[in-house]
């Protein structure tokens, strides 16, 4: 298959790798183009606004969520018919699991033969920057570097310095020098950017990045080297691709507004593909919930939406009452700080759904950041004991001490924090509170057991 792609890559976190892969994004949809966006590693925010700049859903691809096959068969199947396909790194390019960089982006950058473009960071630094780039050359020659873009220069000079090294020293081309850009429309909070959702100005910013890209990179020569990159060998289709969507069945509720925000839009094309009618459900907005055969809670910022939750108190019976009734609940960090009693912030306590005996409060140091491993320890809605579930978190809420011996977790910690260091998957009847985020693409059973506990709902309640 011929998809012509580029991923963006930087030398480590915070280096101006997003705002650039959002301005080739944005630049090249509004020259005409059909942008396929993705996001190496785990992450929603930047996901959210790579989909805003490309104006389609940004997908996830992850070596240690998912398998190399599954991987090339996502991208490939959801990169067909587009123009042009811009991956977004995450941290450093060689920066992994381990010391050697097993689930890297360079790891990713390989599997799909993609060209690399280095964001490069050039503040204070001159030749040193050329330094670097050889040094990411020689690490390992397998990947397939592409180009630099240089970042955060000073001046003309600067720029003509670096440019001359870079070239001398690496003989790789400097598609573009972006410089310091005065207004910052991205600002950052404990998770990283600002997500679109709670952003007041996206339009503004998602221009403010495509500008910077149109002005100061040769997107022309950067869209050479993406249509240079090898035909992908097209990869076996899965069986759920074989088989198509089932017939709607059971309807899923999937919180989404500005507290509840994160998913993989695998996960929710999983529901679908499996016989599910989403409906959307806002617990800030709607007074009570709709009819739903289950509930799908992903993670999103409940601390700063503590208020409006807490005052929203007919929802909040309304979906305690579902509950008590036997509705099929799945629930992902925020939303599972959502179904305890309270969420404490700043010493003030907000009253949340009360769905679990427990208290959760936020705090200023980030107790779980990274991927997971859990086992299955016991009976829950969802998953088989004896399954290993791979994952991961990022989160800076915690569950109070509880005196509490009735509490049941389903998984054990193998790798990660979860809600304690040992313990994930607080479960109380048909409901499942996780911290680890699931990929459905990764986690193949999560899908046809949501939809499972749905119909079995649907059944004993005679909805017809």
């Amino acid at each position: 298959m011929n998809i012509p792609r580029i991923l963006v890559a930087g030398l480590r976190g915070s280096s101006g790798k997003t705002l650039i892969a959002l301005g080739i994004a944005a630049a090249w949809t509004q020259r005409g183009q059909r942008v396929a966006a993705y996001k190496k590693g785990p992450d929603y925010i930047d996901a959210a606004w790579l989909s805003v700049a490309a104006g389609a859903a940004c997908r996830n691809l992850d070596l240690f969520l998912m398998s190399p096959e599954t991987i090339v068969r996502s991208f490939a199947a959801s990169a067909r018919g587009a123009d042009v396909a811009v991956i977004e790194g995450n941290r450093g390019l060689f920066d992994g699991l381990d010391a050697q960089g097993t689930c890297s982006t360079a790891e990713l950058a390989k599997l799909l033969d993609c060209p690399v473009i280095l964001a490069v960071d050039c503040t204070k630094s001159i030749r040193t920057v050329a330094a670097v780039v050889l040094g990411c050359q020689r690490l390992d020659p397998q990947v397939p570097l592409g180009g630099v873009i240089l970042n955060q220069v000073a001046g003309p000079r600067h720029e003509s310095v670096v440019r001359q090294a870079v070239a001398e020293v690496c003989g790789l081309p400097v598609l573009g020098a972006v410089p310091r850009l005065g207004e910052q429309l991205f600002p950052e909070r404990h998770l990283g950017l600002v997500p679109p959702q709670e952003h007041d100005q996206v339009p503004r910013a998602i221009q403010q990045a495509a500008g910077a890209a149109l002005r100061y990179i040769d997107l022309d020569a950067l869209e050479r080297i993406a249509r240079q990159a090898p035909p992908l060998a097209a990869p076996g289709e899965g069986p759920a691709a074989e088989e198509g969507p089932k017939p709607a069945a059971v309807r899923i509720g999937v919180f989404r507004d500005a507290a509840f925000q994160f998913y993989y839009p695998e996960n929710l094309e999983a529901l679908v593909r499996e016989g599910a009618q989403l409906v959307e459900v806002s617990p800030l907005g709607d007074r009570q919930l709709p009819e739903v055969d289950a509930l799908y809670i992903g993670g999103g910022f409940p601390e700063t939406a503590g208020l409006a939750v807490a005052e929203n108190q007919p929802f909040l019976r309304s979906l305690r009452r579902a509950v008590e009734q036997g509705l099929p609940v799945y629930a992902e960090c925020g939303g599972a700080v959502f179904l305890g009693e309270s969420l404490v912030v700043e010493e003030r306590h907000y009253p949340m759904a009360a769905v679990l005996p427990v208290v959760f409060a936020f705090g200023t140091k980030r107790l779980g950041h990274g991927y997971t491993i859990l086992e299955t320890v016991e009976q829950n809605p969802f998953f088989p004991v004896g399954a290993t579930l791979r994952g991961h978190e990022f989160h800076y809420t915690y569950m109070q001490p509880s005196d509490r011996k009735d509490l049941v977790f389903a998984f054990r910690v193998r790798r990660g924090y979860a809600f304690d260091g040992q313990w994930d998957g607080l479960c109380r009847g048909n409901v499942l509170a996780c911290y680890t985020h699931l990929h459905a693409l990764g986690a193949e059973s999560w899908a046809p057991s949501l939809v499972c506990a749905a119909a079995g709902f649907r059944s004993r309640r005679g909805t017809k």
